[in-house]
């Protein structure tokens, strides 16, 4: 599947979403909010509205032909968002062929843990997500690090809403290393110390 698409379901995180998708359109990178549902509008765990460009009912004859590895599938964290992610098997179906043809998979915060611990793959991988999540993965042959953000091949992980901007710039990095650290410059993450 080509492009970089990011999942929606009700309750979706707002950081972890929205952060992600503007932190790749700095990079010069075109990502699509896509709804699990029919519906052109999802709403966040924090009730914020947002229209879509696209809904997962009408994606499912997508062709896979010429999938690389900057070809992403993004799942975003939040409840009950990441559970709806990971009950929705047309989604979960799409992630497996995307994977196998080549593409990489992403998620944050409960979307580790719920999504890509059913990813055929994901055994050997080194992830993170948020804390209580880990058994699943750890489970499907993973190994958990507390870490902010993990790119393991061609699965990238993120630890929760606080670390939303570093995943962001991992997908940065695995689909347009170029722009990484011109990006980091201009949110200064690279110039902030703790105090």
């Amino acid at each position: 599947m080509k492009g970089i698409y990011i999942f929606l379901a009700d309750g979706f995180e707002d950081v972890e979403a929205l952060g992600t998708n503007d932190v790749l359109r700095r990079a010069g990178l075109r990502s699509e909010l896509v709804s699990i549902a029919e519906e052109p509008f999802v709403c966040s765990s924090h009730r914020v509205t947002v229209s879509v460009d696209d809904c997962l009912p009408f994606m499912q004859d997508t062709d896979h032909a010429g999938t690389t590895e900057r070809d992403v599938l993004i799942f975003p964290g939040g409840m009950p968002g990441s559970k709806s992610l990971a009950a929705c098997k047309p989604l979960i179906r799409l992630m497996q062929e995307h994977y196998d043809a080549g593409g990489t998979v992403a998620a944050i915060c409960a979307a580790p843990g719920l999504v890509l611990s059913q990813l055929k793959g994901i055994a050997g991988a080194t992830v993170t997500c948020f804390d209580g999540f880990e058994s699943a993965l750890e489970a499907a042959g993973a190994r958990f690090e507390p870490r902010p953000a993990i790119t393991s091949g061609r699965i990238i992980t993120g630890r929760s809403a606080g670390h939303a901007l570093s995943f962001a710039l991992e997908i940065v990095r695995k689909v347009r290393p170029e722009k990484f650290e011109e990006v980091s410059h201009a949110l200064y993450l690279d110039t902030w110390k703790s105090e």
